[in-house]
């Protein structure tokens, strides 16, 4: 490993991952609260200093102010064996286990480092208030809401890509509620 002046490492015009929003200043400030973690996981560059790893960490060093970053230069390695490292160096393998980050980890900690954290929420069906509604209601709010704490696992962006999808072929369909819908998918009607 070694250092190397930011301005002479090259951003990855092909790197198919991307960091935005609110993630992307989650890194710059977990890199400016914990530097030392890009000494354990330096910048991956080629011998022309084009980043085969670290492309969003490399943007985030830039918009945190660093002047250096530490590098790894893997020139020893085949057009071929780039791309692939471009890819596998971005893929995540595996899962999260929620019960363990429960246990082991403050919620607001791993949201801070960037890690989105699903909101479960305890026995969804005794917090809906279902005072004064039809069951076709009650059915229709308590699949909502279980909707939402499914999706949620994922983040706010599915969930209301999935309820945007809901309500199309609610009214597509025209029907009364989202419980409809399930019972067609049920079914197994065309939607």
């Amino acid at each position: 490993m070694q250092r190397a002046a930011i301005g002479t490492i090259i951003p990855n015009p092909v790197n198919p991952r991307i960091i935005k929003d609110d993630k992307f200043k989650k890194l710059v400030k977990s890199i400016q609260e914990f530097p030392q973690m890009l000494e354990l996981r330096p910048i991956v560059v080629d011998g022309n200093m084009v980043v085969l790893g670290g492309n969003m960490r490399l943007k985030a060093c830039i918009a945190a102010g660093l002047k250096e970053v530490p590098i790894i230069v893997a020139d020893q390695l085949t057009d071929a064996q780039k791309s692939e490292f471009i890819i596998k160096d971005n893929v995540g393998f595996g899962e999260w286990d929620w019960d363990l980050l429960a246990n082991e980890w403050e919620p607001e900690s791993l949201n801070d480092w960037g890690l989105s954290v699903p909101v479960f929420f305890d026995d969804m069906s005794n917090n809906q208030n279902y005072e004064g509604l039809d069951a076709a209601s009650k059915l229709d709010k308590f699949l909502s809401a279980e909707l939402k704490r499914m999706f949620l696992v994922y983040d706010n962006e599915t969930f209301e890509n999935v309820i945007t999808w809901f309500n199309k072929q609610q009214e597509k369909h025209n029907l009364e509620n989202h419980s409809q819908v399930i019972i067609k998918l049920i079914e197994n009607e065309n939607l």
